[in-house]
């Protein structure tokens, strides 16, 4: 499953830096799918296509937060998640909302990185 950072968040910024992905950001940025990875653009299968530098609006204004599209727990990269391994209060747990298996995850690190 995807991580999420929890409203206990403190602003910090050490979660930021930690994702190979860069799918964290801080509240009120916009993101990007290309930012961090090799997409240069997205298509949803449903005939919409998006430019991977196209700004996205931001998933929360308050706090730093994951994009899930974008997250991969770490796997792949790290033995955990490593978001969670350096947060001072425990924030960044996993997304119940957003459950994958490994072999999930790894076919989206593929994906957002341009793995063959």
């Amino acid at each position: 499953m995807a991580i999420m950072i929890t409203d206990e968040c403190i602003n910090c910024g050490a979660c930021e830096p930690e994702c190979p992905n860069t799918a964290i950001y801080e509240g009120g940025v916009e993101w990007t799918w290309g930012g961090g990875t090799e997409l240069t653009e997205v298509d949803f299968g449903d005939g919409t296509v998006v430019s991977g530098k196209a700004p996205q609006a931001p998933v929360s204004n308050e706090f730093y937060y994951i994009v899930s599209d974008k997250c991969t727990e770490c796997v792949g990269f790290h033995e955990e998640p490593q978001c969670a391994a350096v947060c001072p209060v425990d924030c960044c747990v996993p997304d119940p909302e957003v459950v994958e298996d490994e072999e999930t995850l790894l076919s989206k690190k593929a994906w957002l990185h341009a793995e063959a």
